[in-house]
């Protein structure tokens, strides 16, 4: 099945079933550069102060992106890959609460005079695990050592299970102007399976409040090749959320991958949708979104023509990073709570991954960095590449050889190599001055991206990724 889909002023793409399948493989998500699987424990917190109080040398200012992890559900979905912490004990948020306050005064000092936040995401887990009193605390906690810019961007995922009119009202008067929610599929026979029961009346009534409250944006989350799913009832599902207008759907690979995340484990596999049928799920999904108008942003996000990701990858300022694509390229990005990755200057950290370890270190009255890297000359500008790619589609040779001091053909000439294969199967065209992926090409980005990450053509291992599609 081939079939090409365009939106007016926007990039088209293709979907080519037959190449996807032939060309599918595991592969990173490039929500960075290096991948987080290459932070090593040699970065910790003293490198990281470091790296802070150097982040305005050379009189040039960076704003402040926050990440904040709160990693509680009170129930478990099965096809979840989540840092989280399934508990009803309410308890034990209360103390991971207390933790973060902690940490955020830890944090807050060390930018000295110069901490304007300019976008701010709260991802888990479930943040709506909290009550709306204990999440204005941990908003007032932040206000307290950031100045939040009144044009930023400030988004919080929501379980539409364990919120109500009232909830959206008070995040948004929090200061929130965009909501994320997990649908995944609406179909009650994968709900049960997955063991996240959600109505559809539940979600819409959730999306009408956000929009009552002034919310600027919605987005969307669904998951392909669920237990049970057919071609026939995920487009149920895909009418019913184009029918709600969201701003922004971003549509999953579920990956199954049991032995690293035991909730799969209570999924029955002969329920998992053949690797045929799951294509075909992508196929579907791809061509309802694009017939109801959405652009084609990249990986798994599509967007309305009119949505500011859309307009982000028109006017040459998308951004690509942990919480995916953005439009606040120029950030330094603070990561609070357990498991969270920042990214200051050229330097990635990730705190510790469990409760146990994120405790004792702030205990010690030590931030609590587990790993990270700083990047070499040789990563930043592969990068840059691999960011060009993932966001814009095609890469300038002169610009990358004039911000990194090289000669592109050079440099990069086994990657060249490599991808005039990929020429040959579709998927690039290239020419003396750009790398350009095509239609064809656009849904095997990462296919793309690979060919420039020197760990993978060092190792050629990619088991531990989920696969491309």
């Amino acid at each position: 099945m081939d079939s090409e889909t365009k939106t007016a002023d926007c990039l088209p793409f293709e979907v080519d079933l037959d190449l996807i399948r032939r060309m599918d493989r595991n592969g990173p998500r490039y929500t960075s550069y290096p991948t987080a699987d290459r932070f090593v424990e040699a970065f910790g917190p003293e490198a990281y102060r470091s790296r802070v109080g150097q982040r305005n040398i050379g009189g040039i200012r960076r704003a402040l992106s926050i990440y904040v992890h709160l990693p509680f559900c009170s129930t478990v979905c099965f096809y979840c890959a989540c840092n989280k912490v399934v508990t009803r004990n309410r308890s034990k948020g209360v103390k991971y609460l207390e933790y973060l306050f902690r940490e955020i005064d830890m944090q807050g000092p060390l930018f000295g005079e110069d901490r304007v936040v300019e976008q701010m995401h709260w991802g888990g887990g479930t943040p709506t695990f909290y009550t709306m009193e204990q999440l204005k605390s941990l908003c007032d906690r932040l206000k307290r050592h950031f100045t939040m810019s009144p044009n930023g961007e400030y988004s919080i995922e929501i379980d539409p299970r364990s919120v109500d009119t009232a909830s959206m009202h008070g995040l948004r008067e929090q200061g929130f102007n965009r909501i994320s929610l997990g649908v995944q599929d609406f179909d009650p026979d994968v709900q049960r399976a997955v063991n996240r029961i959600q109505s559809e009346t539940q979600t819409l009534e959730v999306m009408a409040a956000a929009r009552q409250a002034g919310f600027s944006s919605i987005n969307v989350d669904l998951i392909y090749g669920l237990p049970l799913q057919t071609l026939e009832t995920f487009g149920r599902t895909l009418d019913k959320v184009i029918a709600a207008q969201p701003d922004r759907i971003a549509i999953y690979n579920y990956a199954h991958l049991p032995t690293r995340f035991k909730p799969q484990r209570r999924i029955d596999e002969k329920d998992i949708p053949a690797p045929d049928i799951k294509l075909k799920l992508l196929g579907l999904s791809a061509q309802r979104l694009a017939a109801a108008g959405y652009v084609y942003i990249g990986m798994d996000h599509f967007a309305k023509p009119g949505d500011e990701l859309a307009l982000a990858q028109r006017n040459g300022h998308l951004h690509r990073n942990f919480q995916g694509y953005s439009t606040h390229a120029e950030c330094d990005l603070v990561g609070l709570g357990v498991s969270s990755i920042g990214a200051i200057g050229p330097t990635y950290s990730q705190n510790h991954r469990s409760l146990e370890d994120y405790y004792d270190s702030i205990d010690r009255n030590e931030l609590p960095v587990a790993r990270g890297i700083e990047l070499k000359s040789d990563d930043l500008a592969r990068r840059a590449v691999i960011q060009a790619l993932t966001c814009q589609f095609r890469v300038s040779k002169e610009s990358i050889a004039i911000a990194y001091l090289l000669d592109f053909d050079r440099y990069f000439a086994e990657e060249l190599a490599d991808l005039r294969q990929l020429e040959q199967d579709g998927l690039v065209e290239l020419d003396r001055e750009w790398i350009s992926v095509t239609a064809r090409g656009r849904m095997l980005i990462r296919n793309v991206c690979m060919v420039f990450d020197r760990y993978l053509r060092r190792e050629q291992e990619t088991r531990r990724y989920s696969r491309v599609i």
